[in-house]
């Protein structure tokens, strides 16, 4: 058996290479051995997305965990990740376990654990959990029908209702509905479809039926990936769109001419909503790969910020024990006060859906409120597939301080708290990183146009011989 190891949010892997019902055997023989040093009667939460044979490892979790007499609550039928993490919070369980693969390919499948305060499991856990993962499946998965289990050690849970009586006790949705905006919703063939067309009729839908292959389009909501949706928008008479991703934990969003505002905008607009129009406080934190005009903002309202590494687990490490205001980071996973320390990507565009409702001004005027604060700028990404050998070698160069410019790109100043960020003297800056579950090398930069990140991309690729 191979080695499991789990990266920034979860173990991936490909469907029926590694990720195999034996190996999720494996995995959840370690969960629950860990699980009953923990607490005295574990309770589990269970949920899968639309993925490939997402039903089929749930199940092989709950016969697991039930062989070794631990309470299971299982979703019937697909779910998002923020409904599997509030689902611990209201039940007062001591985990949730999401079978996603998230934003990767539809050949890929997954595991996210979910600690007992509705969020990420700490890295601490995780690596008490992998520790534990035997070499072989010892249990006869095939012998244990999931149907003998039910209503006895197994019980089924309705999380969707759950999450929507919970957004209904938190947003006036009667504002966003009645609103003369129009919106959009794309649900990227991902777990948030039938909880956006319960909680907001009136939106117009995209990709919300069930597609297990995602039309071969990783349901990550990211330009590249949305650019049907982008159309849709700028063709229809729509105020503005959300996406989100394959278990709607991580949101993109298009303003009314089909332009895709990336999470850096997003988390500006969440904090000057949150601050200036909510009147709440708090501290902000935001990843490492996020604007520093974050840190202009919070300035401007004398908010505390910190920057932690990426993955949102560091985020919500810091909801735990700090009155945060807001969790960001660049992907699209967000997180603010008054729900879970979770990213929830329809949590987030009700949020700006409501901004705009409540103020009257579009997507494009609350921008400009952000740039009378921030001045305005530009951010682009740019993944590049190359080899393992290829990408230790730039690393290892990033590591050693190879590069003192990029081209005609100098820099004067570098951070090294996750990845390799590089600013520049006009205030502009990049980021190289590697993946930790892809085989891709990640580049970012900001500046004051889109054209001008390009720029610098395009540089960076020939300097690296990417």
């Amino acid at each position: 058996m191979s080695k499991i190891k789990f990266g920034t949010d979860g173990w991936r892997a490909i469907i029926a290479k590694e990720y195999t019902v034996d190996n999720v055997a494996r995995v959840t023989i370690a969960v629950s051995k860990w699980l009953l040093t923990k607490y005295k009667s574990p309770k589990v939460i269970i949920g899968h997305d639309c993925r490939f044979a997402g039903e089929l490892f749930a199940e092989t979790v709950a016969k697991v965990l039930s062989s070794y007499s631990i309470e299971v609550k299982i979703a019937k039928g697909f779910v998002s990740t923020p409904m599997v993490s509030l689902g611990v919070v209201k039940e007062n369980a001591s985990l949730g376990i999401v079978i996603t693969a998230s934003h990767n390919p539809p050949s890929y499948n997954g595991y996210k654990l979910k600690g007992d305060f509705g969020g990420p499991l700490l890295p601490n856990d995780v690596a008490e959990v992998e520790n534990l993962i035997p070499d072989e499946n010892h249990l006869i998965i095939d012998d244990i029908i999931f149907s003998d289990l039910i209503n006895k050690k197994v019980n089924y849970i309705d999380l969707e209702e759950m999450y929507c009586s919970h957004v209904k006790e938190n947003f006036d949705l009667d504002v966003i509905n009645n609103s003369k905006m129009n919106f959009a919703y794309d649900a990227m063939f991902g777990s948030g479809m039938n909880v956006v067309k319960k909680l907001l009729p009136n939106t117009a839908l995209l990709h919300c039926e069930d597609n297990p292959g995602f039309l071969r389009i990783a349901p990550e909501p990211i330009y590249r990936n949305l650019k049907e949706f982008s159309k849709f928008v700028a063709e229809n008479d729509i105020s503005c769109g959300l996406a989100t991703d394959g278990d709607a934990d991580r949101i993109g969003f298009f303003n009314s001419s089909g332009e895709f505002i990336d999470a850096h905008h997003l988390i500006l607009l969440l904090i000057h909503y949150l601050v200036k129009y909510k009147k709440l406080d708090g501290k902000v934190v935001t990843a490492f790969s996020c604007t520093d005009r974050v840190k202009e903002m919070c300035k401007h309202y004398n908010l505390e910020q910190e920057t932690v590494q990426i993955g949102f687990k560091h985020i919500a490490g810091k909801m735990l024990k700090e009155k945060v205001l807001l969790g960001g980071e660049e992907s699209g996973g967000i997180a603010t006060t008054g729900h879970i320390p979770e990213r929830d990507g329809i949590w987030m565009g009700l949020i700006l859906f409501e901004f705009m409702a409540k103020s009257g001004k579009t997507i494009e005027d609350l921008i400009e409120e952000v740039y009378e604060i921030v001045g305005s700028f530009a951010f682009e990404r740019v993944d590049l597939h190359i080899s393992n050998e290829l990408k230790e070698e730039i690393i290892n160069n990033c590591k050693s301080g190879a590069y003192s410019h990029f081209g005609e790109y100098k820099v004067t100043r570098t951070e090294d708290l996750d990845g390799f960020k590089y600013f520049f003297e006009d205030n502009s800056w990049l980021l190289i990183r590697p993946s930790g579950t892809e085989p891709v090398l990640r580049t970012y930069a900001e500046s004051s146009t889109s054209d001008k990140a390009f720029a610098i991309l395009n540089t960076v690729k020939s300097v690296i011989g990417a």
